[in-house]
């Protein structure tokens, strides 16, 4: 399948996994015989979308090019980029390498940038391009996943302060796809003023809010998967490994 946009996937493996606990990160843990990051990778490598650039943990590079790369012959990882402190630091220097990477090649610019976590290994070619079409048309989209259960709002104390309208309440995802100037732009301005954003108490908890927060850009919201999980804790690993079963079988 070919596009007529030049794009780029900024996958993050650069988390640490301290919540699911042991002494290997998690996107190195294996389900079904391979590294969970395998598989987005894969999937990413087998979509129409054009180079990669896999963010992983600083120390890392050399594992993630011989155990990951080279193993499984992802050839359209363009470059391997050392991770920061928090994500939004990883997402950064993704995008950063992206940029640098076409000026000093002097290549077609990246016109719609994904940017995935690692940790999600059933991302789909399907959901992909969703995301691309999505992002073509408005400029900015990120996949999610309409809340089904009842979501409330807690005081201070634990008490419930407020039910939330759940047709309004949507459970995040990724990927998220981006007109690449204008997520390098607005992570740029947040890497600027990052002592304000940490001062005013502010969490950083995904690409969308960043354009949220140093953009006027409208995010449209693109149907995800319940498959489409990240895996963080003990049981995620469970459910990963019984949905890859589900996956083989189809």
């Amino acid at each position: 399948m070919t596009m007529n946009r030049k794009t780029a996937a900024v996958v993050l493996a650069g988390g640490k996994g301290r919540r699911i606990g042991g002494d290997t990160p998690k996107q190195y843990l294996e389900i079904g015989g391979h590294p969970l990051l395998y598989y987005s990778l894969k999937t990413f490598s087998d979509s129409f979308v054009d180079e990669i650039y896999l963010v992983c943990g600083a120390g890392e590079e050399e594992y993630c090019s011989t155990e990951i790369v080279e193993k499984y012959g992802f050839s359209k990882v363009r470059s391997i980029v050392s991770g920061g402190r928090e994500r939004y630091h990883s997402v950064y220097n993704g995008l950063r390498a992206i940029r640098c990477t076409c000026e000093g090649d002097n290549s077609d610019p990246c016109e719609i940038v994904f940017i995935h976590d690692g940790a999600r290994p059933f991302v789909t070619e399907e959901i992909i391009l969703r995301a691309y079409n999505a992002a073509v048309e408005n400029r900015a989209a990120a996949v999610a996943y309409p809340a089904s259960d009842t979501v409330k709002m807690s005081d201070n104390a634990g008490f419930v302060a407020e039910t939330l309208r759940r047709d309004h309440i949507w459970l995040m995802q990724t990927p998220q796809a981006f007109d690449f100037y204008e997520i390098y732009d607005a992570y740029s301005r947040l890497i600027e003023s990052e002592a304000d954003i940490l001062d005013r108490g502010v969490l950083i908890t995904d690409d969308a809010m960043v354009l949220e927060l140093f953009s006027d850009r409208r995010v449209k919201l693109v149907m995800g998967d319940r498959r489409n999980i990240k895996v963080t804790v003990p049981e995620d690993l469970e459910l990963a490994e019984f949905y890859l079963k589900l996956r083989k079988q189809d």
